[in-house]
């Protein structure tokens, strides 16, 4: 683990950290992207730029705190940029405070310059034409021995300063010391892993300029400057004598571990006004201030640099058209992904350093699609709700009906729990999605649930959601429906059949508007109107204990009871119009009418199933009829029977009609002619039916109405 490590729970794969990395050492995995520490250079710039705090400097709390608390004598070096970040205490105030903490010593990591200018002086006199860099930036060292090898003998043998003061302090003290450098720069965190020069903990890069007159001299500091002089050193196309960089914006005081309190240039004054009035010595205490003592000062660099296999032209041509690159036009180089071109990037695909979706005209065009697809999908949503529900309107004309409509208008923009209660089929879930309608809540989502569809435990997991392992099968989260229809509705159709537990729960949900997940230990926040339905009588479900006397009462603030279809039969012809409508379309038939016998053997009918029966028998009659018109004999028997019932009862008691006599020799002949038939073959209804030169089914049918079996005919 490196000094920088990334709270994987934190990062959001925006890849910030991928395009502003100079030098690529991020890799992106499944959830997160983290740091390649063999290819870091300790830079800092993924830190600045991750807005989530993904990526965070390793703490070394810990370390020192252990280490002041030992018996070990712990010395404190402050790097030369400490004015501008401690600008509201006094020195004196800084080193009162870090001796309190058990520091024995505190000096100026500026010291460390002055022990390495002689030899730098000395290293540039004996400069042979090879441009020397200076190696007192960590940042640079890093950069330079993990990715430009050949510039490792342009590095001047020289520690940074940060080492040089830090061996110089051991070296003047008998006793074992801990030397801790305090500054803004993390690369040090990397300087001290490096087997050379590994006496130091923390860092900082300060190096006073060098002469700015002399032309041999390069100095820059920032990124991009940095990064041109290396680029142009190992390509040979400049040729100084000593090359001074430093990697942060800002030099020193630009770092990571920076506060933001000033401004670069307010903290560079401080900097300078600190410097200008004081003789720095190498240490404060007498017992440093021998100049004579020989401390080696020198280092030798390795090459870090590990070369990545490159991958054959098919390998980038096959990454290139899996992100819709199949020309080279199509290669925009946009630098979005964070690489400099489409053909980088994909060589970072290769190796697992990146993401194809990393690539945003990608990722756009995928989004686009996508939205296309689900909007299609919506549309045909949309459609078959239409030709399930239809619209959300109550078709009926009748005193109850209306009267149903009326209690709509004023509980509708209200947020009151309603209670509907009626029997089975009388279109309580119309009514449900009505009042959602007429609500402010109408643009927010309506969820409905059936309670007798689920058990108990997977009702509720999906009313409340569950938590990863909370139970067999829950392998991942889950929100609940309650938290889906957050802000907007929610009905629960046959309300009576939920459990106890069930029910103490959702009073929880109605009291406080709080739910749990199953198997979480926090509860969630919602904002929902809840519709509750059921065709079961609660008053006595709460006289015989099977339904909370409590949640009844919270449930029952305003009720709107359905009547059945037999109370409201004023309303049938419009609802048997509309539903011959809906089945032209189901069916793509057309259908231009039923016949009034029809609707009047429907009149007749008590309907137990209501409306929902209604629905289904115009379907039915409306496939079987075969001239487009709905006639009695589409219709089940009972219907048949009923209108014969109808017509033996004439409008006067005792004088029968013409039509009813003629009906019923009709179906005396039609009857003894079917007894003949099956009479003449056995009993075999197929034979029967052909012998009748009618269909099979026709013949069932009349079978089916004159109550006779073709086995009371066999031989």
């Amino acid at each position: 683990m490196g000094p920088i490590k990334t709270v994987n729970d934190r990062c959001k794969k925006c890849y910030s950290c991928v395009r502003n990395c100079p030098v690529k050492a991020i890799k992106v995995k499944e959830n997160w992207a983290e740091v390649i520490h063999d290819r870091c250079i300790g830079c800092g710039k993924c830190i600045k730029v991750c807005s989530q705090q993904a990526k965070v400097i390793a703490n070394s709390i810990g370390e020192t705190q252990q280490q002041l608390k030992s018996q070990e004598q712990v010395v404190a070096i402050l790097g030369c940029s400490f004015p501008a970040f401690f600008n509201d205490i006094s020195p004196g105030q800084l080193v009162t405070g870090l001796k309190r903490l058990g520091f024995c010593e505190v000096h100026e990591g500026a010291s460390g310059v002055e022990l390495l200018v002689d030899d730098y002086h000395r290293l540039a006199a004996e400069h042979g034409g090879l441009p020397l860099i200076s190696t007192h930036c960590p940042t640079i060292v890093d950069l330079i021995e993990r990715h430009y090898p050949q510039l490792l003998k342009n590095l001047m043998k020289m520690v940074s300063p940060m080492v040089a003061i830090g061996r110089f302090i051991k070296s003047r003290r008998a006793e074992k010391t801990r030397v801790i450098y305090i500054s803004s720069c993390i690369a040090g965190k990397f300087e001290i892993e490096a087997e050379p020069v590994a006496d130091a903990i923390d860092t900082v890069l300060t190096y006073r300029e060098l002469n700015q007159i002399d032309p041999d001299y390069l100095s820059t500091e920032g990124e991009e400057n940095a990064l041109e002089i290396i680029k142009d050193l190992a390509a040979g196309r400049i040729n100084p004598r000593v090359v001074d960089l430093r990697f942060c914006n800002g030099g020193c005081i630009g770092g990571p571990g920076k506060n933001n309190r000033l401004t670069t240039f307010s903290k560079r004054n401080l900097v300078l006004q600190y410097y200008q009035g004081q003789t720095i010595p190498y240490a404060s205490a007498p017992h440093y201030q021998d100049r004579n003592c020989k401390v080696d000062l020198s280092r030798h660099f390795m090459n870090k640099h590990k070369r990545l296999e490159p991958p054959s032209g098919q390998s980038i041509q096959q990454i290139l058209k899996a992100t819709n690159k199949f020309v080279e036009q199509d290669e925009l180089n946009c630098g979005a992904c964070g690489y400099p071109s489409c053909r980088e990037h994909a060589v970072a695909v290769h190796h697992g350093l990146a993401e194809g979706e990393m690539c945003l005209p990608y990722s756009l065009k995928r989004l686009e699609e996508d939205r296309v697809i689900l909007a299609q999908k919506y549309e045909l949503a949309q459609r078959a709700l239409a030709n399930e529900f239809g619209d959300t309107i109550i078709i009926g004309r009748d005193p109850r009906t209306l009267e149903i409509l009326k209690l709509i208008t004023q509980v509708g923009p209200t947020p009151t729990t309603v209670l509907i209660r009626g029997e089975s089929g009388t279109g309580k879930e119309l009514t449900a999605r009505t009042i959602h309608q007429k609500s402010h809540r109408a643009d927010k989502p309506l969820v409905t649930v059936n309670c007798t569809t689920l058990t108990d435990s997977l009702l509720e997991s999906e009313l409340f959601g569950h938590k990863k392992g909370s139970f067999t099968g829950a392998v991942t989260d889950k929100k609940g429906l309650f938290e889906a229809a957050n802000g907007g509705t929610i009905f629960l159709d046959e309300i009576g059949d939920i459990t106890p537990k069930l029910q103490a729960e959702l009073l929880r949900v109605l009291d406080s508007g709080e739910i749990k997940p199953v198997g979480g230990n926090s509860t969630i926040q919602v904002d929902v109107r809840l519709i509750a339905a059921t065709n079961k009588n609660l008053e006595e479900g709460v006289r015989d204990g099977w339904f909370r006397e409590d949640l009844f009462y919270r449930l029952n603030v305003f009720t709107v009871t359905m009547p059945p279809l037999r109370s409201r039969l004023e309303s049938l012809k419009d609802l048997v119009h509309m539903f011959l409508d809906r089945a032209s379309k189901r069916i793509n038939k057309t259908i231009v009418g039923i016949e009034d016998r029809a609707i009047q053997a429907m009149l007749q009918y008590q309907w137990p199933g209501n409306i929902r029966e209604l629905q289904n028998i115009i379907e039915r009659a409306a496939v079987l009829t075969q001239d487009n018109i709905i006639r009695l004999e589409n219709l089940p028997v009972i219907f048949a029977e009923l209108a014969l019932q109808g017509d033996t009862q004439g409008p006067q008691a005792g004088e029968p009609t013409f039509r009813s006599q003629r009906e019923k020799h009709l179906g005396q002949v039609e009857k003894s002619l079917i007894k003949k038939y099956l009479q003449e073959t056995d009993g075999n209804v197929s034979a029967a039916a052909r012998k009748a030169n009618i269909p099979r089914r026709t013949f069932y049918r009349l079978l089916n109405r004159y109550g006779i079996k073709g086995g009371e005919f066999k031989q």
